[in-house]
């Protein structure tokens, strides 16, 4: 891992496993923002968890393109901004669904189940998985599932909606969606460059490659990103910043 990356992250976050170092790869560029309260973990084991840290941190509730919608404070404060500028240049910001900013445990418990039962099916109908495996992996909790689900991944055995790639590049795995976070915000408008500029220089990036309309708030101007231990990568015309991480 980049010692940069590492010396930026809060005290606690610590990848000591395969698996934790891989959703830190995905999903970790939140844990370096400035500004905001992070959690001192990489993923939340349990509903318990994600309601502790919840009710610890500054929430603001308002209207983003006319939905109610709610975000830490700080994140809030520079969307609204972001908002208006948008406005004053005929552009919109809006979510793209109802769940575009906060989500609770149960939320994303919900959309990991509904790769993780059809999955399970098809490849028990494939004969890639017996009865006795698929019942297994049902009858472990989400937080157990993950490892389990990565580790079939490696022989082909894939998760993800469509069947042909990791479960990561559909869904974040219970606990580690920056959602639970609430910094990110899903925005409808995504594929609008100049929206992603405004955007940007509201202190909100681009930072997993796999979901496009998901954007995250870092709390600090572009070019003080690589200091904080992330590195720009293009994709498909965007820039994404991630983890300086090897894995």
């Amino acid at each position: 891992m980049s010692d940069l990356f590492i010396s930026n992250l809060p005290p606690g976050v610590t990848a000591a496993t395969p698996v934790e170092k891989r959703l830190l790869a995905e999903y970790g560029a939140m844990f370096v923002a400035q500004g905001v309260t992070v959690p001192n973990n990489i993923v939340f084991r349990d509903e318990e968890e994600v309601s502790e840290f919840q009710a610890r941190i500054h929430i603001s509730h308002d209207k983003i393109g006319g939905a109610d919608m709610e975000l830490q404070s700080a994140a809030m404060d520079a969307l609204l901004k972001a908002e208006i500028v948008a406005e004053q240049k005929g552009l919109s910001i809006s979510p793209r669904d109802s769940d575009s900013a906060r989500r609770s445990y149960r939320d994303t418990v919900e959309l990991w189940a509904s790769r993780v039962e059809p999955a399970l099916d098809h490849w028990e109908s494939e004969q890639r998985l017996d009865r006795k495996d698929a019942e297994r992996i049902r009858s472990l909790s989400p937080y157990e599932q993950v490892p389990v689900i990565l580790q079939l991944e490696e022989d082909g055995i894939y998760f993800a909606k469509d069947l042909s790639k990791s479960i990561i590049y559909s869904v974040a795995p219970p606990g580690a969606s920056q959602h639970l976070s609430l910094l990110a915000f899903d925005i409808k408008e995504h594929a609008n460059e100049n929206v992603r500029a405004i955007l940007a220089r509201h202190f909100w990036f681009q930072t997993v490659v796999s979901d496009l309309p998901h954007f995250t708030y870092l709390g600090v101007e572009e070019n003080e990103l690589p200091n904080l231990g992330l590195k720009n990568i293009e994709n498909g015309g965007r820039t994404f910043w991630i983890p300086d991480i090897q894995i």
